[in-house]
């Protein structure tokens, strides 16, 4: 996915703002569980240049549905816990239970 990295005399790589911007964009697309396979495609396709704009907002669309959907799921199973968390509170108090484990 790293195309055209130049190399000093050395032959260590050199590398530009662009691809240390696009080292930390892939890493962003890890992290929000873009499988690698996409990223591949997402990265053939920057790499065809302008002409596949397209067809790269709508996998970042897509990514973005996915990302809204486990903030969702997540904010949800929070809410969970703190219900359970305020319904043993409730319970301590009731039964003077302040055992600290």
């Amino acid at each position: 996915m790293l195309e055209g990295i130049s190399r000093n005399e050395s032959g260590y790589r050199l590398y530009s703002e662009n691809d240390i911007s696009w080292v930390q964009f892939l890493m962003l697309l890890r992290r929000m569980d873009m499988p690698i396979s996409e990223m591949k495609q997402y990265s053939d396709l920057r790499s065809q240049g302008p002409s596949t704009v397209y067809e790269r907002r709508l996998m970042l669309e897509s990514l973005q549905a996915k990302v809204k959907n486990q903030i969702r799921e997540l904010e949800e199973n929070l809410k969970r816990i703190e219900d359970k968390i305020r319904h043993y509170k409730t319970l301590e108090e009731e039964h003077g239970d302040n055992q600290r484990a």
